[in-house]
C-alpha cells in the first residue's frame, strides 16, 4: 500500500509541476507574442492571391514562419484522460492556436526585415511530431510584397 500511495504521490506532484511550469510559460509567450503583434501590425496580412488595392508591388518574396509547440505533462495527461470519454481538447486548442501566431509573427518578422509592406496568400501547414509528448509544427508562408518605395529602404537579406 505505501508503494502504491508513492507512486500516486509522484504523479500528483507531476502534475502540479506540470501544471505550474506550463502554465507560466505558456503565460509569458502569450504576452511575449501579443507585444510582438502590436510591433508588426502595420504589415497587411492576407490570404487573397492579388494584392489589396492601393498597394502596386515592385517585387514579392516568398517568406516563411515556423514554430514548434509542445504540450506540457499537465496537458498531456489532462487530454489523454478526456480523449477516454470524447470532447473537446481545449488544451490542445491553446497550443496550437499559440504555434500558429508564432509562426505568423515569425513569418511577419522576415517580411519587415526586407521591407515589405503587405504579405498576400498567406497559408498555414501543420504536422505532429513526437509520439510521448504531443508536439505540433506550424509553417506559415506567404508573399511579401515590396512597393517601389520600400525597395530602396529595405534591410540587406
Amino acid at each position: 500500500m505505501n508503494e502504491f500511495a508513492f507512486q500516486a504521490l509522484f504523479v500528483l506532484i507531476l502534475l502540479v509541476v506540470g501544471f505550474g511550469f506550463g502554465r507560466v510559460q505558456e503565460l509569458r509567450h502569450l504576452r511575449d507574442l501579443e507585444d510582438r503583434e502590436r510591433r508588426l501590425a502595420a504589415i497587411l496580412v492576407t490570404d487573397l492571391r492579388i494584392p489589396p488595392t492601393g498597394i502596386e508591388p515592385s517585387s514579392g518574396h516568398l517568406v516563411i514562419g515556423g514554430a514548434v509547440i509542445a504540450s506540457d505533462y499537465f496537458k498531456t495527461f489532462a487530454s489523454g484522460i478526456r480523449s477516454l470519454v470524447g470532447g473537446e481538447l481545449r488544451s490542445y486548442q491553446s497550443m496550437l492556436g499559440r504555434a500558429r501566431r508564432e509562426a505568423q509573427a515569425r513569418m511577419l518578422e522576415e517580411a519587415r526585415r526586407i521591407g515589405a509592406q503587405a504579405v498576400i496568400n498567406v497559408r498555414f501547414e501543420t504536422s505532429e511530431i513526437g509520439s510521448r509528448a504531443p508536439m505540433s509544427e506550424i509553417i506559415c508562408y506567404g508573399t511579401a510584397l515590396l512597393t517601389r518605395e520600400s525597395v530602396g529602404t529595405s534591410a540587406p537579406s
